[in-house]
This record gives structure tokens, C-alpha cells and sequence, in this order.
């Protein structure tokens, strides 16, 4: 509660300074807004690479029997229904640009390099568009911070090292990744520590630029949005599933409930995983070593909420820096976002800093997360408790498949 008053507390700060329209005082706030800019961009390619390749690693410590398989199948169909359901939402609802960020074409000011994240029309467009995302250089995608091509690269180590026999080889490799993404979350936990600062500059430049009217009206879409999503599949999309399967949902949630309360409240998936478990196993009436199997793979991949959350972000954030949305574009994201929730696991401020580093590694407007950030704790809570009802869901129709 703390950690959020303060950066409420900066989003003020940051909105009145830059209301002020001071001249010098705008030329800081942008000094320190791009500073923040260039850490985020220097983290965005180690987060998304480790964070994927290290998730995909574990696979082979999990085994590959029918459990796995059947675990994988659903995590994935429910992962992708979610991220769906955000971009239905998102083009239903279409939240406004906020003014001025969205007259400039972002697309025209990246580098020449950095346009290859971004779809073409046409069939030679998306032809170009396929080549640019099948890395013919180890390096190079590291060096241009092509998201896609890193997404490919991160996949197939990370299956590759699953893959590999236990070896010493193996483990010097796994446990060398893992260390390195264990100094990279010391290095991001500090940048969050110094947060609040960034949030005043951002905040500032935008209130520079927009009226507070405007800006209530594009976030609470985006808001609506982002938990219409969340109510939708924990409402409606997972019971059918589990209809679909022969499961009364509303007899698995009442079951259940213990441990998605405590996901609410709790804000980790990891932290109620104790709770998930005795629920799953005394209260549904799963089988121990499907339960014990299933539920901590679940924990680590399966993100319903995350998922949605950075689809519907992104698509509002590039909208903002003129990315036209073209349904191209948004069928890629779905799976950029599934890929990228699937890897997320681990991460600090989970999907939020991942998703802050997509947009960076692309060139778009990160400002606006600056203003997002305060109604993230809110989201957050939501999206804990549906991923771990997700992860129930899963749970329950694994048992009942093998049984």
C-alpha cells in the first residue's frame, strides 16, 4: 500500500509540474523521462530472452508424460482465449488516443531495422515481414532488439535445453542462465526503487500535452477494457471449458475458492500455491499426483491474465505512438503475448515490466505506462486471482481426462 500511495503521490507531483509550463522545468522532466527510457531499453532484451529461455529450460525437469502434455494443451487454448478476448474487447471498445502522442507515426521514426517488428500489407509485405523474423545472425537480433526474432531464438534454446540429457554440460548451462536472470532482477528491482521519479517525469511530460478531461476518458477504456477481459474469461470463457470437459464449473469455483481469495489479496500465484494445492486435492477431490504435478507447472506458465494484460496494453500504447492496427497486427501480438506470458514467470512487477520492455524494444510511447502504473496494483490483484483460477481449471480437467 505504501509502494502504491507513492507513486500515486508521484503521478500528481509529475502532472502539476508539468501543468506548470515552465520551460526549463519541461526540459528536465524530458531529460530524465528519456534517462529512465534508455534503462528500460537496456533491460527489455535480457528480460524477454532469459525470462522465456529459462521458463522453457524447466520443461525437461517436469517430465513429458500425458499429464505434461495434457497440462501444456490447456495452459496454451486457455492463454490464447484470454489474449483473444482482450482484442475483441480492445477493437469493441476502442479506446481514444491520448492528444498529440497519437499524431506521429512511430512506425516512420524508428530505424530502418526497427520497422521489421512492424507488419506490412500486402503479401510481399508479410512475406518481407516472415524473413526479417528468421534470425540468419546470432547477434544481430540482440543488437537491432528485434522482439520477434529474439520471441524465435529464446523458444528454441529454451525447448533445446529441455530437451538435452541431464548432464553436468546441461546443468552448467542452466544454472549459468539462471544466474544471470538472477542479477538481472537485482538490477531491476533497483530501477523500480527508483520508479517514482521516473513516473514525475512522465507524468509530466504528458500533462504538458494533454488535458486531464481526455485522459480520464482514453485510460478508463483502456481500465475497462483490460478487466472486462479478466471478468469475461473468469466468468464465462473457463467455465466453458470445463463444461466442455464434463465439469460443473460453478461446483470446481465454489471448491476452489480458498485459493483464488487468497490470490486476490495476495497479488502472487507463488504465494497461494500452498493453498491451490490442499484446495485442488481435499476440496475438488483431484488426485494427489495430479495435483502436485500439474499445479506448480501452472503456476510458472500459466497466465491468463498476463497474457490479456499485454496485448491490450501494448495494442493501446503502440495505438498512442500511431501503429495502425490492422488485424495483422493484432494476430501477432496475441501470440507475441502468449509467448511472452508463458516466459514470464519469475519476473519482477510480472507482465508490467515485461510489457514495458516490448514497448521499448519497439520504439513506442512508454510514457503511458507511467500513468497506468498507479492502477496497477488494482489490475494486478485481478489477474492473480483469475490465473490461479486458470490454473484450477487446468488442474481439474487434467485429472478428469486421465482418469
Amino acid at each position: 500500500m505504501k509502494q502504491v500511495t507513492i507513486w500515486i503521490g508521484a503521478l500528481v507531483v509529475g502532472a502539476v509540474l508539468g501543468i506548470l509550463g515552465i520551460a526549463w522545468l519541461d526540459d528536465v522532466m524530458n531529460f530524465v523521462a528519456t534517462v529512465y527510457t534508455r534503462l528500460f531499453q537496456l533491460l527489455a532484451v535480457p528480460t524477454i530472452v532469459l525470462a522465456v529461455i529459462t521458463t522453457f529450460a524447466t520443461f525437461g525437469s517436469k517430465g513429458s508424460g500425458r499429464i505434461f502434455g495434457r497440462t501444456l494443451t490447456y495452459t496454451l487454448l486457455t492463454t490464447f482465449a484470454a489474449a483473444a478476448v482482450g482484442a475483441i474487447l480492445f477493437v469493441l471498445v476502442a479506446p481514444s488516443n491520448l492528444p498529440q502522442l497519437g499524431e506521429a507515426n512511430v512506425a516512420e521514426m524508428l530505424p530502418e531495422e526497427a520497422q521489421k517488428l512492424l507488419p506490412h500489407s500486402g503479401e510481399a509485405g508479410w512475406g518481407l515481414h516472415i524473413l526479417s523474423v528468421i534470425p540468419n545472425n546470432i547477434v544481430k537480433p540482440f543488437l537491432e532488439g528485434n522482439v520477434l526474432s529474439l520471441l524465435l531464438l529464446a523458444f528454441a534454446i529454451g525447448i533445446g535445453l529441455s530437451k538435452l540429457p541431464d548432464s553436468e554440460n546441461k546443468s552448467v548451462v542452466v544454472k549459468g542462465l539462471l544466474g544471470l536472470q538472477d542479477l538481472l532482477f537485482l538490477l531491476i528491482r533497483g530501477l523500480i526503487w527508483t520508479l517514482p521519479l521516473g513516473i514525475v517525469a512522465f507524468s509530466a511530460q504528458l500533462s504538458a500535452q494533454v488535458s486531464a478531461g481526455v485522459v480520464a476518458d482514453s485510460i478508463g477504456k483502456y481500465v475497462l477494457v483490460v478487466l472486462g477481459g479478466n471478468v469475461i474469461q473468469f466468468f464465462i470463457i473457463l467455465p466453458l471449458f470445463l463444461l466442455a470437459r464434463g465439469l460443473n464449473p460453478i461446483h470446481v469455483l465454489g471448491r476452489m475458492m480458498p485459493a483464488v481469495l487468497m490470490a486476490l489479496f495476495t497479488k502472487s500465484s507463488a504465494a497461494t500455491l500452498p493453498v491451490t494445492m490442499e484446495s485442488a486435492e481435499q476440496r475438488v477431490g483431484v488426485r494427489k499426483e495430479i495435483a502436485r504435478f500439474v499445479l506448480p507447472i501452472c503456476t510458472t506458465i500459466n497466465m491468463n491474465g498476463c497474457a490479456a494484460f499485454i496485448l491490450v496494453t501494448s495494442l493501446f500504447v503502440m495505438q498512442n505512438g500511431g501503429t495502425p492496427l490492422t488485424l495483422g497486427t493484432i494476430l501477432l501480438w496475441i501470440l507475441i503475448s502468449v509467448v511472452s506470458a508463458i516466459g514470464n514467470a519469475g519476473v519482477p512487477m510480472g507482465c508490467f515490466f515485461l510489457t514495458l520492455s516490448l514497448m521499448s524494444s519497439i520504439g513506442a510511447p512508454i510514457a503511458i505506462l507511467g500513468i497506468i502504473l498507479p492502477i496497477y496494483t488494482i489490475i494486478d490483484m485481478v489477474e492473480t486471482a483469475e490465473n490461479v483460477w486458470s490454473d484450477s481449471c487446468v488442474c481439474a480437467m487434467t485429472d478428469h481426462d486421465l482418469r
